[in-house]
């Protein structure tokens, strides 16, 4: 675990001294459960816990952070090449933490961030405790209030890159909601908390851990204006509850962790030096993790290879043939150009479903006999679209599918790096278990095709459950998707041998998109100069 050397508390100009005793993991003498830790802004306003999943984003002063998705996160043989860094941030009820958390995300200006509170993970409480609450005579300063199997289940799957659903917990009604909030990717998890630091297998998974130590006057009138204010309770009982419950908490299990901690941050979000510190860190891990997505080098790989045993093509019949010569003709009208592309989608989600698994099923004719057929053998089908032009093929297998669910994954390309990057995804719930339809019109390097099956991978569906169509690919592409998933089935009307320079298909189809949408590209479009852009 990469992590800076440990800080004491010892507070000089507002900042830290380092220390040379070499304390600072103290991880061996650790049971599961570790023995008994203003700036002028406003403190956060909320009722429910703090979960950045709805809407994808965060809004600072200097640009917007998207908080779900992310750029390449895996490898050219489609395993995962890195996790995400994970910033714990440990402190004192109203401390500061989550001032310090925004303040880290906005002065780190990278794009992919996923904010976690420990506060989604307070245990459901029981009728009697749920009474005890109401009184003010439950601690929730106690590391037993806290679900830590839940907590740190979640922290694991979501630096693996996995998908993950947050309670969402009811401050005024002491239990959680009964819709959870989903979180998915990131290249840096801020995980902050009360008993951050107060659990083993969670301090396993920090690659950074910051104690944030504010006077404990200013936590109690903090924590006196957020109760009264926000969550409508009596001066009386924060009082009391701050006495009985808060402050003790805090010395017994939460100040000892101090030790524990990489860095001390006093003062809190105030404390712009040593934010910055933190955050020249951070980029320097950052760096080192970097994924380099090699174009040319996935261009080459398997050049000269036989196209593998997972690739279906539709027959190249008189009437396919003739369809292809139509949409591929560059003098084709718009509406011709759309009537033949959903005649040729329809064939090819006909030819998709016939790869799917069925069953032996007898039914009773009308005459009165039986009639030995096929139903399908599965839980459910689902269609996921690669926007936009994966859109375009919905209608056919809504048309032949009935009632089946879509979902929608956007991917464009970084006009610096040149990587594809998940900017959107919506799927439907439960989708682990269903067989899912993948829709791209075309597929030129596979580079965004890849991506979407890896996250389709990390929302738990089986590899051998996804079947990308595509109007048209090229042989690399093809290569690209079957060498990195092989037990996905690959399933096009054509397949055109060469991509140029500018990794476009030849002699290719032109910009699916924009002939079907009407959105004229220029004559000499490249995908760096499109808004959207397909591989």
């Amino acid at each position: 675990m990469n992590s800076l050397p440990a800080y004491s508390g010892a507070r000089i100009s507002g900042c830290w001294t380092l220390r040379s005793d070499g304390s600072g993991s103290g991880e061996g003498s650790l049971d599961r459960l570790l023995p008994s830790v203003s700036t002028g802004l406003s403190p956060r306003k909320r009722t429910t816990s703090q979960c950045k999943s709805e809407p994808p984003l965060l809004r600072t002063s200097k640009r917007t952070i998207y908080t779900a998705g992310r750029p390449p996160w895996y490898n050219e043989h489609g395993a995962q090449s890195k996790e995400a860094f994970v910033i714990g941030l440990c402190g004192g009820s109203a401390s500061g933490k989550t001032t310090v958390a925004r303040k880290i995300i906005e002065a780190l200006d990278v794009p992919w961030v996923v904010l976690l509170s420990m506060d989604s993970f307070y245990k459901v409480l029981s009728p009697e405790q749920q009474t005890r609450a109401a009184s003010n005579d439950y601690n929730f300063d106690h590391p037993d209030a806290f679900d830590f199997d839940l907590l740190t289940y979640t922290l694991r799957k979501l630096k693996q890159g996995k998908s993950v659903k947050i309670p969402v917990y009811d401050f005024t009604t002491h239990g959680r909601q009964k819709e959870w909030k989903t979180v998915y990717g990131a290249s840096v998890i801020i995980f902050e908390g009360i008993m951050a630091f107060a659990d083993k297998e969670l301090l396993k998974l920090l690659d950074m851990k910051i104690f944030v130590d504010t006077d404990s006057d200013i936590r109690l009138v903090r924590r006196l204006r957020r109760d009264i204010t926000e969550r409508g309770r009596e001066i009386e009982g924060v009082i009391k509850q701050y006495n009985k419950f808060v402050k003790p908490a805090f010395e017994q299990y939460i100040e000892p962790t101090m030790r524990l901690a990489d860095i001390v941050v006093p003062r809190g979000g105030g404390n712009m030096v040593a934010i910055d510190l933190i955050v020249q860190h951070v980029h320097s891990q950052l760096e080192e993790r970097k994924l380099r997505w090699d174009m040319a080098a996935l261009a080459s790989a398997h050049q000269a290879q036989p196209l593998p045993q997972t690739l279906s093509v539709l027959d190249s019949t008189p009437q396919v043939r003739g369809m292809h010569t139509i949409i591929r003709n560059k003098e084709t009208s718009r509406d011709e150009f759309i009537f033949y592309s959903k005649r040729l989608m329809r064939l090819l989600i006909e030819r998709a479903l016939a790869f799917l698994p069925s069953q032996v099923h007898v039914v009773q004719t009308p005459q009165g006999e039986d009639y030995e057929g096929r139903t399908f053998q599965g839980k459910q089908i689902t269609g996921v679209s690669i926007l936009r032009a994966g859109e375009t093929m919905e209608p056919a297998l809504r048309a032949v599918c009935k009632d089946v669910r879509i979902g929608k994954i956007l991917i464009q390309t970084n006009q610096d790096t040149g990587e594809p990057e998940l900017h959107y995804l919506r799927l439907p719930k439960d989708i682990s278990e269903d067989y899912v339809i993948l829709m791209d019109c075309t597929v030129s390097t596979g580079a965004a095709a890849m991506m979407a099956v890896r996250v389709l991978l990390d929302h738990d569906v089986q590899e051998d459950k996804i079947l990308l169509v595509s109007l048209l690919m090229a042989e690399m592409g093809v290569h690209s998707v079957a060498y990195a998933f092989p037990q996905v089935k690959i399933i096009t009307t054509a397949v055109d041998k060469k991509v140029n320079d500018l990794f476009h298909i030849i002699p290719g189809i032109g910009n699916f998109g924009d002939r079907y949408f009407g959105t004229d590209a220029p004559p000499d479009w490249s995908d760096e100069e499109m808004e959207e852009r397909s591989y």
